[in-house]
């Protein structure tokens, strides 16, 4: 049988060095490559077609976010695990809408990580248990009533920004799109939540799918 060949995408050196070191301990890992940046990775992906990628969330030059659009368009067989510090529930719900295939926090057992790689790569999600709370919390989260909220309320730059929100785009891709920078955008987004009555971005891409400014994916 083929070991499971990862990708380790992640800025900090000593980090990727220790999950490098663990996964070659270990029967049935190879570690394909790693990479310090996420243009990098990309790069490097295309190269090596790992089985999987472990990319951490946060990165100075590219955010993990935009790193899963542009590895699904390049190396779309690798299984994408974001594998970050991050705990916020709407970083976790963009990484799944972007399609990630599992959430873990670096603060894992080494058992849970090795066995979520395997499940990773047999195409089944996984996620840290403390994740897989928030995500039920937010699914049940009443959702506010915003059906006579009219989406005549948004100027026009604003819809601009929800149609790309409904896209799976994150701040720094809707600035690059827009030729704005990342603070305006963030400017725009709080203001669509707090004209439409929602309190995610979550929200507001079901919202512009549901009154039609952006087309329903499939």
């Amino acid at each position: 049988m083929n070991p499971i060949r990862v990708l380790i995408i992640d800025d900090h050196t000593l980090f990727r060095s220790g999950i490098k070191l663990l996964l070659e301990r270990q029967a049935g890992f190879e570690v394909a490559g790693e990479a310090g940046d996420g243009l990098e990775g990309v790069k490097r992906a295309k190269q090596l077609k790992p089985d999987v990628v472990l990319l951490d969330l946060h990165m100075p030059d590219t955010s993990g976010l935009e790193v899963i659009s542009l590895l699904q368009e390049e190396v779309p067989s690798a299984q994408i695990i974001m594998l970050t510090v991050s705990e916020d529930a709407e970083d976790l719900l963009e990484a799944l809408r972007a399609g990630a295939r599992g959430y873990l926090l670096k603060n894992i057992e080494t058992d849970f990580l090795l066995a979520s790689i395997r499940q990773a790569a047999a195409g089944e999600s996984v996620m840290s248990p403390q994740m897989a709370r928030k995500l039920a919390d937010a699914m049940r989260s009443p959702r506010k009533d915003n059906s006579d909220v009219s989406p005549a309320k948004l100027s026009p730059r604003e819809l601009e920004v929800i149609l790309l929100l409904a896209r799976g785009a994150g701040n720094k891709e809707i600035a690059r799109v827009l030729d704005l920078s990342e603070s305006t955008v963030k400017i725009h987004v709080q203001g669509i939540l707090r004209k439409l009555n929602l309190s995610s971005r979550v929200q507001a891409a079901v919202y512009a799918i549901e009154h039609g400014i952006a087309p329903a994916t499939h």
